[in-house]
This record gives structure tokens, sequence and C-alpha cells, in this order.
């Protein structure tokens, strides 16, 4: 395993000494975030590859854990992904990383001294569980973008923090021309860049699974879409499922996503960035995983349209299973009712418009023709009793601009 030093410190120069000019400029917002950061992060860092030392003393076998028929759902962000990896992890044949898989117990030793923490608790009637509950509520429970908790499966890409080579870093550190080019990474990449990372990644999925004692693999990684060609040379029996959204709807929400994740350290200004990084990305992950599945025919590949996904969950997952070979149980259609309840009573902040990104919606349809030719995508402009996303309660305020 490595750690990718030198983008760590070039971030690091660049937030306190050549920052003006850019979202990341040095403003006090900016300030608290870095010194904070700086002062809590290096020392975790320290603290979980010390860890993974241990690992390899401790719990050696964890090399060997295979990763069976592993499922990968990817997609554009914003196409459903969260809403079908949730939905999935409440069937106890799956398992996935959490955020405090992810951010606090990465390695193997950590996770089992997790659970033997949580067997004590338990013992002397649960207090540090509800303290621990009570506190996820009251931090990762107020952020409004998708239901976020410490408990809950999370999107894996966040992994590569740990070993500080992936895109997420840029949510962090927006210094786009300072980093490899994760977001064409089969393309851009030299070999053994990408060997390295996916090598990190497969690593903490087998210590996962080999802690867990679980059979199956699940995550959503609308990161992994340009991977996909690397995922499946150290995946060779993964299974995939491409999500693929309406362009119209997938654009300004992705926008405001991007926007609303990178001001949670950074202070930009009034606007939203990063239009051309986004245009470019969003169409680059709808072509290139198409055409690597278009190329690559086979059972365990499967594009799902996000509608279909919506308008009856059940059938789309009874249908997976069974092409996938996943053991079907009875139980699904309550796994699948409760799924649906909890994103439908959650109410989000992220609102956006058309217009104030600059867009218009005949703009839209000419840049992802090719999607709308191929998926027959509705190109009329939808109203608002249309346009309501499984993570919320009240319709997203979505507005188009005629030309």
């Amino acid at each position: 395993m490595s750690y990718n030093f030198r983008l760590f410190w070039r971030m690091f120069y660049r937030s306190f000494f050549k920052a003006k000019g850019t979202p990341a400029r040095l403003t006090r917002k900016r300030l608290i975030f870095l010194v904070l950061f700086y002062l809590v992060w290096p020392i975790g860092g320290l603290i979980h590859w010390f860890f993974f030392f241990l690992d390899d003393l401790l719990f050696p076998g964890y090399k060997d854990q295979p990763v069976e028929k592993p499922l990968f759902i990817l997609g554009n962000f914003r196409s459903g992904s969260t809403f079908l990896h949730r939905l999935l992890s409440r069937d106890d044949i799956f398992t996935s990383l959490t955020i405090w898989d992810i951010y606090l117990a990465p390695s193997v030793t950590q996770k089992k001294l997790t659970q033997l923490v949580a067997r004590l608790d338990n013992r002397f009637g649960g207090v540090l569980h509800r303290v621990l509950h009570a506190f996820d509520r009251a931090t990762l429970g107020r952020v409004r973008i998708h239901p976020i908790s410490f408990f809950k499966p999370e999107e894996d890409e966040n992994i590569h923090f740990q070993n500080w080579d992936g895109y997420f870093v840029s949510y962090l550190f927006p210094f786009l021309d300072e980093m490899p080019d994760y977001t064409h990474f089969d393309e851009a990449l030299p070999p053994e860049h990408k060997r390295r990372i996916m090598g990190f990644y497969k690593s903490m999925l087998q210590r996962h699974l080999y802690a867990t004692g679980k059979k199956y693999f699940v995550a959503k990684n609308p990161a992994f879409s340009p991977k996909i060609e690397t995922l499946s040379e150290f995946f060779p029996d993964a299974r995939i499922i491409y999500l693929v959204r309406n362009p119209l709807d997938m654009l300004p929400s992705t926008v405001s996503w991007i926007n609303y994740a990178r001001r949670q350290s950074t202070d930009p200004g009034d606007g939203y960035f990063y239009l051309d990084e986004i245009l470019d990305l969003t169409r680059h992950w709808y072509r290139h995983p198409l055409r690597y599945l278009d190329s690559h025919p086979s059972p365990r590949h499967l594009i799902l349209h996000y509608d279909d996904l919506i308008g009856n969950p059940e059938r789309v997952i009874r249908a997976f299973y069974e092409q996938f070979a996943y053991p079907d149980k009875p139980g699904l259609d309550q796994i699948v009712a409760e799924a649906v309840a909890e994103t439908r009573a959650y109410a989000s902040d992220h609102v956006y418009a058309y217009e104030e990104m600059g867009f218009t919606r005949q703009q839209i349809i000419e840049l992802y023709a090719d999607i709308f030719e191929r998926f027959g995508f509705d190109k009329r402009e939808p109203t608002l009793a249309e346009v309501e996303l499984p993570e919320q309660k009240e319709p997203a305020r979505l507005r188009f601009r005629e030309e």
C-alpha cells in the first residue's frame, strides 16, 4: 500500500500560499477549516496506518479473503445510487462500508476492537451505544444532502482519503490543476498509479469482509464510473449496475451537489462554480461506462433506468438478484417498503434552478444529445410534480428557461 504524499503536500502548499483567486481563497472560514484539519487529520492518519501495520502482524489472513460477487453501483451523481445502495444494505446478505468504517475503523484490528467494545457495552446496558447514536444525530444528522450517519452505508470512494489518492480530495482542496485526472481514470492515469489506487481499495474491502464475516459486498460509487475497466480487472467476478438518469434532472442536481459539498470547507463567494469541470465529468461518466458495457456484454452487467428503479424497486431488485445469482429471501418486499418510506420521509435542502447556473433546457439537450437519443429521455419541460426525487419529501424547485 502507498500514500500520495506529493498530493498531500501540494494541497498544503496551495492552501496557504497560492489560494488567491481560487474558490479555496484564504478567508476566515477557510483558515479555520485548515487549522482544524491539519491539527487532526495527520494524527488520525498515523494512527490508521499503524493499525494497518498491525493487521499484517495479527490478522494476515485478510490478504487471502475472497471478494465474491461484489456489486458495484455506478452512474453519474444524483442518479439514484444512494437510494439503491441503502435499500440493498438492509438485506443482511450484503455489507458496505459506513462512515465509521471509512474514517474511524478502516483496519481489521480497529474493527475487531470496535466489536469487542460493542459486546462489552451491550453486556452493561448499552450506555455507550446510546451516547454514540445521540452524538450521531446531533452532528451528522444535521447534514442535509442525503441521510448521513456514522452507522449508515456510505460512498466508499471516501476510503481514498486514507491513502490521499482519489477524486473526493477535491471536495476539501479544489485545486484541480494539481490533481491526477481521477475523472478520466481509465484513460488518463498511468498503469502503475491505477494499480496502486485499486490495490489499496481491494485491500480495504478484504479487511472489511474478513472482519465482518459477511459474504457479499455492495458499493455505490459514481466516482468509479471512469474506473470501470480497472474495476473489472481487479474484481473479475464483479456485478455492475450502471444507473442512467435524464440529463435534465441529473445535471442541475450535480452542479448543486458538488458546489454544496465543496462549500463546506471553502468560501468561494456567491454563485455556482466548477461548471466546465462538471460538464466534462458528467458527459464522460455517461459515455465511458456505456462504451465499456457495450463492448463487454455479460450477464454480470446491467444498465438500469432511474425511472424504472424508482417506479418499481421491488421488481427491479428481484430481477437482478436472479440475474446476478444472489439469494432472494422472504421479506424483500418489507425491506423495499421500509427503504422507500425512509427516503420519502427525508426533506433535503438540495434546491437548484437552471437559470442560476447559466443553462437552458435546449443547451442541456444538445450537450447530451447521444444520451437522449439512446435512452429516449423526455425532452419536454417537466412540472414540479414530475421531478420529485426519492431522497426528498418535497419536490426540487427546478425552473427552466426557454430559448
